[in-house]
């Protein structure tokens, strides 16, 4: 494994990390808890050392699976990442709650799921700017991390949102989250160049592109109703996996696998501090993290 640092907070992540969005139940698979031990022990023999989750994956679901897991290891190998501002309403239903007292509230359950003292990353989840420009509730996160309680704050960005990484080193953000792969360049154009100007590490979210890059889809695939990847528009799922096959046949290395090569290709831009992708199993962590020895990165 190799590992960059994570911006100006001091702590150096592994550059392959392990995004937990599947624990809570929206990827088709209902986890149990060895399940997720088997992930993440294969993570840690990985070395893998950043774990990235978020309140409303499941109702806290996934950072309890993370949580229990951790009360039973070494905590203290982990970079724990977590998120606030929604409350779980049930399949891919969010409840937006930025209000200083509901994110108070969420992050003590955060605190509570996942069995730990302090959250090493606390990141703003997708949220409006009105709601991000509320300098009371940056006071009051400002205060829970002089409290011991968060050591550092982020801000993980879409589409909509793409002011708050020109804003967030006022409000003492440190790290930004972006959508970054091969089908998906948007953030290299829009964020990176405040990332580079303050010097914020940089967390690449779905770099296989929601599995799409991962080399198992052809055209013509399709996904069940409980999967996140069916609420895409057929025509524009269709357009991505022709494009995902041409980048195979035109770009990848014979020999390398593509989720691989994507990985790896995220990697290339040195303002990555890490990549946190996805998994289904043991097997997929173990596959992820062997890009980081991946040639392309030299």
């Amino acid at each position: 494994m190799r590992f960059r640092p994570l911006g100006r907070t001091g702590l150096s992540v592994s550059v392959v990390g392990l995004g937990t969005w599947q624990l809570g139940g929206e990827w088709g698979i209902d986890f149990s808890q060895a399940q997720a031990d088997e992930i993440l022990d294969a993570a840690a023999d990985s070395g893998i050392n950043l774990i990235d989750t978020a309140e409303c994956y499941g109702d806290h679901l996934s950072e309890a699976l993370i949580g229990d897991y951790l009360a039973r290891r070494d905590r203290s190998r982990w970079i724990v990442a977590t998120k606030f501002g929604h409350r779980f309403d049930g399949f891919l239903k969010r409840q937006d709650d930025f209000s200083i007292e509901g994110v108070r509230k969420q992050l003590d359950a955060s605190l509570r799921a996942l069995r730990i003292e302090t959250i090493d990353l606390y990141q703003f989840h997708s949220g409006p700017d009105a709601a991000f420009n509320n300098e009371d509730l940056w006071a009051m996160l400002h205060a829970q991390r002089d409290a011991g309680k968060i050591r550092h704050l982020g801000v993980s960005l879409n589409k909509s949102t793409e002011r708050q990484a020109d804003w967030a080193a006022q409000r003492g953000v440190e790290a930004i989250q972006v959508v970054h792969n091969r089908l998906d360049q948007r953030a290299a154009r829009v964020h990176f160049p405040f990332a580079a100007r303050d010097g914020l590490g940089v967390l690449a979210r779905v770099p296989l592109a929601s599995g799409l890059l991962s080399g198992k889809y052809q055209a013509g695939a399709q996904f069940p109703a409980n999967d996140v990847r069916s609420r895409v528009a057929p025509a524009t799922m269709q357009h991505e996996l022709e494009e995902v096959g041409r980048i195979r046949r035109d770009e990848v290395p014979d020999g390398v696998p593509m989720a691989q090569w994507a990985i790896a290709w995220c990697l290339r831009n040195p303002l990555v501090s890490a990549v946190i992708p996805g998994c289904k199993n043991a097997g997929q962590v173990r596959d992820n993290a062997a890009a980081a020895d991946l040639a392309v990165l030299d």
